[in-house]
């Protein structure tokens, strides 16, 4: 059985949610303000957070913020009853997994918890398969997602590690922008590709000792980018 955090203020969805949720084998853990959902986030196990962003006490943002503050990397699906841009950005930069404008589908709402739980399984059975990647100075240790350079511990957020992993598991691929977003963040974000360069420039300056000069991430002009193969041993 799966477990499920929804942090929601109104009652009438939260329970249409739980409803629903359950039908997937999911046991459903209710918030109805940013302040407990986050007190829960921090203190129980989660397969998945369902996380509204008009929330009172504390907003949805805040506690998304919060949450992967903490290292916590339980997917997050965000909820708004705002459609602007800037907030699908915003929560897609404080590292949520997806992302849906209220009023939504229930058919819609599960396809993307689906989507989300089929993405983490097969991360979960990647992480087992491989224990741990090493390049030069740079060492990923995949189970526990942590992520060493010259024997100091580099804190990196959820997509960042996603992002590192995914391309230093397939040194000398080059990926297109679409290819991270859609891999990493789901098809759904297609046209957020500069989400992409901002993750990327992020973990090069955590990364690299010259990011006008990077030795682990590189760019394939006028492509995308690739792990730097030459470091293979």
């Amino acid at each position: 059985m799966r477990s499920v955090l929804v942090i929601e203020d109104d009652q009438e969805i939260s329970g249409l949610l739980e409803i629903h949720l359950s039908d997937l084998n999911c046991e459903i853990t209710k918030s109805f303000d940013g302040k407990s959902g986050l007190e829960n986030a921090i203190n129980n196990d989660y397969d998945l957070i369902v996380l509204d962003i008009m929330l009172p006490k504390l907003d949805g943002f805040e506690v998304c913020r919060e949450i992967r503050k903490k290292e916590i990397n339980t997917p997050i699906l965000m909820l708004t009853s705002k459609s602007e841009e800037m907030d699908k950005v915003l929560g897609l930069e404080l590292g949520a997994d997806d992302y849906l404008s209220k009023p939504f589908s229930i058919r819609e709402f599960i396809a993307r918890a689906k989507a989300i739980f089929r993405r983490s399984d097969v991360s979960k059975k990647e992480n087992t398969e491989t224990k741990e990647i090493k390049f030069d100075e740079l060492v990923i240790e995949v189970e526990n997602r942590k992520v060493l350079l010259k024997g100091e511990r580099i804190e990196l957020t959820p997509k960042e590690f996603d992002l590192l992993y995914l391309m230093a598991s397939h040194p000398g691929r080059t990926y297109s922008r679409e290819d991270l977003l859609n891999t990493i963040w789901g098809y759904q974000f297609s046209g957020y590709e500069h989400t992409v360069n901002s993750h990327i420039n992020r973990l090069r300056s955590k990364i690299e000792s010259d990011i006008s000069n990077p030795k682990y991430i590189l760019t394939t002009w006028g492509v995308g980018y690739r792990f730097n193969d030459e470091l293979i041993q």
